[in-house]
């Protein structure tokens, strides 16, 4: 840790939104321990206190719980804050096919919430949590920031509207906007419980659990998977960035690779027997491919590389040696 990247961050004040939840939970400790002053603001409908329990006794932390639905609760979280970075949001392109009406209320309603009382707060940069989602059926691989297809379920509509909303916002009002499009993050703290969980912390309770793991399709799509520290590197990047054309723009988070779901999970299986030999006898199921799911997600970061500096630290291999070992020692 650098001694300028300390200096940028002590007694800043930055409010992270969703910051019970995995990605949130993760900003919120990286950023106390550069000396930043963090608010979070969480209704827990997806993150849990046990998140942020270690968090809660350090005077540079405060907790508001609190619904970005609710303007005076944005209001009040955004009261003297110097970054917002918003991760408030319902994720999941199922329950967004089963629930549009809320996913919509929270993502777009919520979102533009947080951009008024950001606005009216003085705040001076606005950082939020875009999606990969947003290319929708674009065929186009790597996918750059440029290109976009068709939306392929109301979750991936609410986050380009969110990307919509913030450059009128930036041209109309004068605000400083970074879009972070997320490519299957993965990490410590993400949930492996519950319907809507993402497939890693899902595959690695089910192998703990001596449960085959259920693949979607056939296992040929493929995904651009991101470890949850090249998130924290971006945010902090996005924070720091001064040049002009480096901001109110959009990039894509991801490390530049694909790894089809049958090798993610036969490498979970590899990475996981290690600690329990029973887990190399299961054996890999597959069902009905999912409504909504793209087949293919690959991104160029070429565009956050030059603009940002974002130099992501691990790959899918490496961040997964991470987040077995932390499953491990957590389920």
């Amino acid at each position: 840790m650098s001694p300028e990247i300390n200096e940028f961050f002590t007694n800043k004040r930055i409010l992270v939104t969703g910051g019970a939840g995995f990605i949130g939970s993760n900003l919120c400790e990286a950023l106390l321990a550069k000396g930043a002053r963090v608010v979070c603001l969480d209704n827990f409908s997806t993150g849990y206190p046990k998140n942020i329990l270690e968090f809660t006794a350090k005077p540079a932390f405060k907790l508001i719980v609190g619904d970005i639905r609710n303007p005076a609760d944005c209001e009040k979280a955004c009261a003297g804050v110097d970054y917002v970075l918003h991760h408030a949001a319902l994720g999941s392109v199922p329950r967004s096919i089963e629930d549009p009406a809320t996913t919509d209320a929270v993502n777009v309603g919520g979102f533009v919430n947080m951009l008024i009382a950001a606005r009216d707060a003085g705040v001076k940069r606005f950082i939020y949590a875009a999606s990969s989602s947003t290319y929708g059926d674009s065929a186009e691989l790597p996918k750059t920031e440029e290109k976009i297809g068709r939306p392929l379920s109301p979750y991936a509509v609410t986050k380009y509207v969110n990307e919509l909303y913030a450059d009128v916002f930036a041209r109309t009002y004068g605000m400083e906007t970074i879009g972070l499009r997320y490519f299957n993050v993965f990490g410590r703290r993400q949930d492996p419980e519950g319907a809507y969980a993402a497939v890693i912390p899902k595959f690695v309770m089910q192998f703990m659990a001596h449960d085959s793991p259920v693949i979607n399709g056939d296992g040929s799509f493929s995904r651009d998977f991101t470890y949850i520290d090249n998130v924290i590197q971006i945010n902090e990047l996005a924070m720091k960035a001064e040049n002009s054309e480096s901001l109110n723009t959009v990039y894509n988070v991801a490390v530049g690779e694909r790894i089809s779901l049958n090798d993610l999970a036969d490498t979970l299986k590899g990475l996981l027997s290690a600690h329990d030999p029973a887990i190399a006898d299961l054996t890999i199921l597959h069902g009905p491919e999912r409504l909504g799911d793209v087949p293919h997600s690959q991104a160029s970061i070429e565009k956050a590389r030059r603009l940002l500096g974002y130099n992501p630290q691990y790959n899918v291999q490496d961040g997964l040696k991470e987040a077995v070992t932390w499953y491990a020692d957590n389920l």
